[in-house]
Parts: C-alpha cells; structure tokens; sequence
C-alpha cells in the first residue's frame, strides 16, 4: 500500500509494517507517526524536520531512521543505535522493506549554491524515491515517485528523467509548491511525453502499487 502524503513525503506498508519516506516540515505533523522505519533523503527542511523525527521515535521505541550523514549527525546522539547512516551503493532491511541506496548529490540549484549531499532509495527493487536529484538507478524501476516540481528543475528535464528511468508508472512527489493552474499542464505534457503512465494522488489518498 502506498499512501501519498503532502510533498516529498510517502507512507509504504507491507505485512503491518510501515515505512516511511522524507516527513519534512511541508507535510502533515504526523506523518512519520506509527512509522517503523523512517528514511531521509537529505537535509533541506521540506525533506527532514527534526522535530517530527524525534516525535517519531520517542513515540514508538523500536523505529529506526536510515538517512546520510548530514541528517544522522543532526539526531543519531538522541537515539543510541537507532539512526543510521548509509550512502550510495548500501542496501540494508529497514521493517521488512529490502532497500537500496542510489544517488550522492543534490540537484544543482544555481552554480553559486554549494551543491549537498542527497540520496535515493530503491525500495523492494520497484518503488524509487530520488529526493531531490535525477538519480537514474542501474536497474529496473517500476514506480518512479517523481519531484515534479522544484526551484532546481523545469519540466523539460522532469519529462527527460522520466524518459531515462523509464519506469512502469510515475507519481508525482515534490509538488506542494505546484499550483492547481500548473498542474493540468504538468499532468498533460508529462503523461503525453514521458512514455511512462503518469500519476497524481492528493495527500492522504492511497495506491495499491
């Protein structure tokens, strides 16, 4: 099951397990509640809020975050043995979900902007959560949950990444910034040209993928 929450932020379950991916500070003060594994793709706030990380496992003892070490550093001495810290080429299990770990820098913004650290996730070798980069796996990728839209990217390349991931379907991510007027023509030129099914859920709305 997979359930879209505001922006970046995804809720995935499986056999009672929830995983969830990038509750940052433009998705809902809840969002990573009741998770049992939490993952973060870099430091910039709409993707970590240290806040609701920390709500998070003070409020369920046994999960655990897995993120790079910009974000761990920021946390992990709260929480002995339980923040994790990983970057490209690592695989681990996190509540049952077989991830894989894509990607080490974040889109460029502008040239004058010192570029970060960010990483993706491959989740169970299908579901693939880039953050904020273009990251293109080096194997198969069924559901490309796609930043749609960000100050460091113009829809050309978003239909271009698509093109290139060449997944199954793509549901849109990374769009609190995205206005209802956009979004028709988001929706249009992505699904006629990206070559892939192209998807769009409001936050709480789910998927069964």
């Amino acid at each position: 099951m997979f359930t879209k929450k505001t922006h970046a932020c995804v809720r995935l379950e499986k056999d009672g397990h929830t995983l969830v991916i990038d509750p940052g500070a433009f998705s809902e003060d809840d969002a990573a509640l009741d998770a049992d594994a939490i993952l973060v793709t870099h430091e910039h706030p709409d993707h970590f809020h240290e806040g609701r990380l920390r709500a998070a496992l003070e409020a369920r003892p046994g999960a655990e975050i897995w993120t790079l070490k910009s974000v761990a550093d920021q946390i992990s001495a709260a929480f002995p043995g339980r923040v994790h810290t990983v970057g490209h080429g690592d695989t681990f299990t996190a509540a049952g979900f077989d991830v894989q770990v894509h990607g080490e820098l974040h889109a460029v913004i502008h040239p004058d902007i010192p570029r970060i650290t960010n990483v993706g996730y491959l989740v169970d070798g299908s579901v693939f959560h880039p953050g904020d980069a273009l990251t293109v796996p080096d194997q198969p990728v069924q559901t490309l949950l796609l930043p749609v839209m960000a100050p460091w990217s113009k829809i050309s390349e978003v239909i271009d990444y698509v093109r290139e991931v060449k997944p199954q379907r793509a549901y849109d991510v990374h769009d609190a910034l995205l206005t209802d007027l956009a979004r028709p023509i988001y929706d249009h030129q992505i699904g006629a040209l990206g070559g892939a099914e192209h998807l769009r859920l409001t936050p709480g709305e789910t998927a069964e993928l």
